[in-house]
């Protein structure tokens, strides 16, 4: 312990005696740890939001889909078979079978596209078209601001009727009332029934505009492709959601003629799955951030050998003096780690707080509700004195390699 607090206090000294060679020494490690702290805090913050946003949309609700598109694939070399092949589309009969099955509570088809939406003059180049069942609130969280949902009637003739979002509303009639006015898609006239208005985003200004029009009338008029139906599905209270997708799992083998041992030619996805998803975007843009920190780290690396080395050449004769009053090389080996070390630590330390800061400041400034968790703190902190380790070997193997008869001629 007396030679941790001997190297420990060594490093100080030399940090504060040269206060701008030892900024600059550190810096690159700051960099990086700061980056890290304020990536991890950021990436905690947005996945609590988007774990209370599934949950609120109910977290035994799923999604009966052809192919499971939770399946991130980065990469094909062109002899992977498209995802959906072999899988038939789903089909508004086999809506009609779950919505039938004791355990759900409600079955709405969902199928979109994207198309022009017009009035008069103002114009919205592309905006995203929800075709949905009637029951679609029944899987949402928001609420009506205008209006009123389309009627089961509206849905069976694919009438031209159309439910707005409030920021697609607020773009063309600049927030009156719309209600019974027309907008035009794809040439044709559609009556404006209804303003929806869903949670707010944890990014200002960023709701997305969208229109809702019944199912078939995406499919019928505004050229949505029916190959790409899925189901959101609603188990019934007092059923689990495990008991819901068994039903659903059975009742849909049973439809399609699949024989036991067969794969399901389907998939149900759970908001479970939709997280797992999430969590490896995260983990892979998280993994891109280490990777670009630790060129900080790095560069803050060579400032350490640097400084080492320096330090090894301004203390030859104190090296010498102690080898020849019976200091091992493994003393000596050990006190320059500790320095080295220590001064990494410094540089961690000062990121963490930079780090911490930065998470503070984004908490304040924005919706997002970023938190520095206590395992990057204690990863950052032990990453500093690997790197101390690491870098500081070459010049403490050096010091400890000094002959100590010629250290002691130095000058």
């Amino acid at each position: 312990m007396s030679a941790v607090r001997e190297g420990v206090g060594i490093a100080l000294d030399s940090l504060r005696s040269n206060r701008v060679r030892a900024a600059l020494t550190i810096l690159g490690i700051v960099i990086g740890v700061a980056t890290v702290m304020a990536m991890a805090a950021l990436i905690v913050g947005v996945r609590s939001v988007v774990t209370d946003e599934l949950s609120a949309l109910g977290p035994d609700n799923f999604v009966v889909e052809r192919f499971d598109q939770t399946e991130v694939r980065l990469v094909n070399d062109g002899t992977q078979r498209p995802p959906w092949e072999g899988k038939p589309p789903i089909t508004p009969a086999e809506a009609a079978l779950i919505a039938s099955l004791p355990a759900i509570q409600s079955v709405t088809p969902a199928v979109g596209t994207s198309v022009e939406l017009r009035r008069e003059s103002t114009v919205i180049s592309s905006i995203e078209v929800r075709g949905r069942g009637h029951l679609w609130p029944d899987y949402s969280r928001g609420e009506f601001v205008y209006g009123r949902n389309f009627l089961p009637a509206e849905e069976s003739r694919a009438a031209q009727v159309v439910v707005l979002s409030e920021a697609a509303s607020d773009a063309i009639f600049q927030g009156r009332n719309p209600v019974g006015e027309y907008v035009r898609m794809r040439g044709e006239r559609f009556q404006v029934i209804g303003v929806y208005r869903e949670p707010g985003n944890i990014f200002p200004g960023a709701m997305p505009s969208w229109v809702t029009v019944p199912a078939s009338t995406a499919v019928q008029r505004l050229r949505a492709n029916p190959d790409w139906y899925s189901l959101l599905v609603v188990p019934e209270v007092g059923y689990s959601q495990a008991e819901a997708i068994d039903q659903v799992t059975s009742a849909l083998r049973a439809y399609r003629g699949l024989r036991p041992g067969e794969e399901n030619n389907f998939a149900l996805i759970r908001q479970e799955a939709l997280m797992q998803m999430f969590n490896r975007l995260t983990g892979a843009f998280f993994l891109v951030m280490l990777v670009l920190s630790s060129i900080g780290l790095m560069v803050g690396g060579v400032g350490v050998v640097a400084i080492m080395m320096i330090s090894v050449t301004e203390r030859t004769r104190e090296i010498g003096v102690r080898k020849a009053l019976g200091a091992t090389r493994r003393e000596i080996l050990w006190q320059f780690l500790v320095e080295s070390m220590t001064v990494t630590l410094v540089g961690g330390a000062i990121g963490v707080l930079f780090g911490g800061g930065g998470a503070m400041l984004l908490g304040a400034l924005t919706p997002i509700p970023a938190a520095v968790p206590l395992w990057s703190v204690v990863a950052a902190l032990a990453v500093s004195a690997v790197a101390g380790i690491g870098f500081g070997l070459y010049p403490a193997n050096r010091a400890a390699s000094l002959d100590p008869v010629e250290a002691l001629r130095y000058e």
